[in-house]
């Protein structure tokens, strides 16, 4: 991966308005939907994905990947973990 500053600014500040290919883009409106509203996630999300590019093995490993972060962060945030600076 090309090491791009003022994307990854654009990613932190919001990811909607950085400059993207329509398949990342599919796939973090995924990730942030499964993120804050996962309950709301339906069948047609996953379609979309598929629609973009993805097959159903890559699906997955979006959906664990998300799983996991939120997993990990509730944990630390439950322990009263600090965040490290960087």
């Amino acid at each position: 991966m090309v090491k791009d500053e003022q994307l990854v600014a654009q990613l932190k500040e919001d990811y909607t308005q950085a400059s993207l290919k329509p398949r990342d883009r599919a796939m973090l409106d995924y990730v942030a939907k499964l993120t804050l509203t996962p309950a709301s996630v339906a069948e047609e999300d996953v379609q979309t994905l598929r629609d973009a590019g993805f097959d159903d093995r890559a699906v997955l490993d979006i959906a664990l990947i998300t799983s996991y972060f939120a997993f990990v962060n509730r944990v630390a945030d439950g322990l009263g973990v600090a965040l490290e600076d960087y």
